[in-house]
Order: C-alpha cells, then sequence, then structure tokens
C-alpha cells in the first residue's frame, strides 16, 4: 500500500472511549465560477469509491466491540455520519487485524472527512492505523476482509 501522510486519519491513535480519528481530512472550499455570485455546490460523483485502510496497531483489551465510521461536516465542527462498517468483537481486535470498513462514497459530499472510532465497553488499552489509499492490500486470510 501506498500511503499520502496528508491522507491519515488516525496514525497509532489510542482509542480507549468513543472519539473521532485524530486528523479530519479538509478536501478544499469549492470555487465560484466567473459571472457567478455563490460557489458550486460540492458534487464528487458517482466514480469509483475510494479505498480505507483501517488496521489494529495495538491489540485492545477491555472493550467488548468496536466500529469504525465514515463522517463528514461542511464546517469542521458539525459532523454527520454517512456509512460504517461491522460491529467488531473484542476477539478480532489483535495487531494487524485489518477492518472491513466502507469506502469513501458519493454520499461525502462535505468540505470535511473523518472517521469516528464507536468502543463498547471499557478498553484499557488499544490502537488504530486509518488512512486513504490508493489500493487496500487485502491479505485473505486476515481480520475482516
Amino acid at each position: 500500500m501506498i500511503i499520502d501522510t496528508s491522507l491519515v486519519f488516525s496514525n497509532q491513535q489510542a482509542v480507549t472511549t468513543s472519539a473521532p480519528s485524530t486528523n479530519a481530512i479538509d478536501l478544499g472550499a469549492t470555487g465560484t465560477p466567473y459571472g457567478a455570485t455563490v460557489p458550486l455546490v460540492r458534487n464528487i460523483g458517482k466514480g469509483q469509491p475510494v479505498d480505507l485502510a483501517v488496521s489494529v496497531a495495538q491489540t485492545f483489551t477491555g472493550l467488548t466491540s468496536l466500529q469504525v465510521s465514515v463522517e463528514t461536516s461542511p464546517d469542521g465542527v458539525n459532523w454527520t455520519q454517512v456509512d460504517s462498517g461491522a460491529i467488531v468483537p473484542a476477539a478480532s481486535l489483535v495487531a494487524g487485524y485489518l477492518f472491513a470498513v466502507p469506502k469513501l462514497v458519493e454520499e461525502a459530499n462535505a468540505r470535511y472527512l473523518q472517521l469516528f472510532y464507536t468502543v463498547v465497553g471499557t478498553a484499557t488499552t488499544g490502537a488504530i492505523n486509518a488512512s486513504i489509499v490508493a489500493s487496500r492490500q487485502n491479505n485473505n486470510n486476515c481480520g475482516g476482509l
């Protein structure tokens, strides 16, 4: 996998309570066409879904389950969940586990993107790596693929 550091949501982010990713990605403001008075409405179109690579960097302990969701925001303050992956039980959350997470899709038309990690139970340790990638590594014998 090729990872661009400007597209990283989490880099060994400790996740012991429900929380957003360390980084949000700013897709930039839309421009105003010549002669118009208002900027264009963002519409990324149907195209191809964009891959997300989300993995366990440090084995989780103490929690019951973890779920990864994609959120968007027009202003970087008010967030809306647009998709989420499966709820993964604690027994699976060992270092190297690859989440079967949603891809960024047409509904992600807002300016800002982030991931949100929903923890059920009381986690004492555990960390996540997450980023947008050109093509996701696919180890068929690993994790939630």
